[in-house]
């Protein structure tokens, strides 16, 4: 019997796997993203980030996403929609669209997270993120220009730090 297969702007989705170590391996300011699923792998579903060793993220609102965060490894601290979540391996969190939260690492630049979008599309954010700093263009005009892409808003506004 022939699987049978979903469809989307992006085409069927067909069955796959992504072995362990694989992926879009992204470089940004430091820190790494593999992208594990992608709108084209899935047919627009969602896609999987896992974000290795990141800086933290300051609070913004994502208007066209939900997301999920699954801890892999370190302690993290997410606020979502103003209540603090403390976090470690195994521990997973939802953050709706239209809801603002943020991230911050116990210790920073320590930990492995995977992050689930959906739908999918927002990995492309991360691509973005890393052309512009390899053209030099991330600085905080860079970011916010990357953000109003993905329909991310920043709480009040990005972090110079980032």
């Amino acid at each position: 019997m022939e699987p049978k297969v979903c469809t989307s702007p992006h085409g069927p989705a067909q069955p796959h796997k992504v072995s362990a170590g694989g992926g879009e391996r992204l470089r940004w300011a430091g820190m790494e993203f593999v992208i594990r699923a992608s709108a084209e792998s899935t047919a627009g579903a969602f896609s999987l980030v896992e974000e290795i060793n990141a800086v933290d993220a300051p609070p913004h609102i994502h208007h066209g996403h939900d997301e999920l965060w699954y801890v892999l490894e370190g302690e993290h601290i997410f606020t979502v929609g103003g209540t603090e979540y403390q976090a470690g391996p195994g521990d997973l969190l939802f953050g709706p669209r239209g809801v603002p939260h943020a991230q911050r690492r116990v210790v920073p630049r320590v930990g492995r997270v995977l992050e689930l979008f959906s739908p999918a599309g927002f990995e492309g954010f991360f691509r973005d993120l890393t052309e512009a700093g390899r053209l030099g263009n991330d600085g905080p005009e860079g970011l916010n220009r990357i953000a109003a892409t993905y329909d991310v808003t920043w709480e009040p506004h990005p972090s110079a730090s980032l």
